[in-house]
């Protein structure tokens, strides 16, 4: 297997190429798409937040640059050999995943649901006699 190259994140930051194209193509789409929401999403609540006050040029030209830069970044992060290699990694690791059947998943989903019911409902009575005994003897104040 290639060793990665030692260039620094900093110094692959204005290269163009793509480090193993071919390889982990899913996990960095992924990657790199999470990473993209969490970008436009940031520059949104930039514009309507903290730039609500200045002009109306300014409050859509700096969240616009910065989507820009930060989708530079993004695609030289996914394509960054150290991190590159994580991805391909990560993908292979997934594909080894025994999955479960349908049929199991639903099961499993229906006993997670029906705990979770439960231990709610049990909970609210909980807190209900401790709420009728903390009134009984004054420490809450009667409704």
């Amino acid at each position: 297997m290639a060793k990665p190259e030692a260039g620094t994140f900093w110094n692959e930051l204005l290269t163009v190429g793509m480090y193993k194209s071919s390889q982990g193509r899913l996990a960095r789409q992924l990657t790199a798409a999470g990473l993209g929401i969490m970008l436009v999403a940031g520059s949104y609540i930039l514009s309507v937040g903290p730039l609500s006050s200045t002009s109306k040029g300014y409050q859509t030209t700096v969240p616009i640059a910065l989507v820009f830069l930060g989708g530079w970044v993004i695609f030289r992060l996914v394509n960054y050999s150290r991190f590159a290699e994580f991805l391909i990694s990560v993908e292979a690791e997934m594909g080894k995943v025994s999955w479960a059947p349908k049929t199991e998943l639903i099961r499993a989903t229906i006993v997670v649901l029906s705990a979770m019911a439960f231990l709610a409902i049990v909970l609210f009575f909980y807190d209900f006699i401790w709420q009728m005994f903390f009134q009984a003897i004054g420490v809450l104040p009667k409704v």
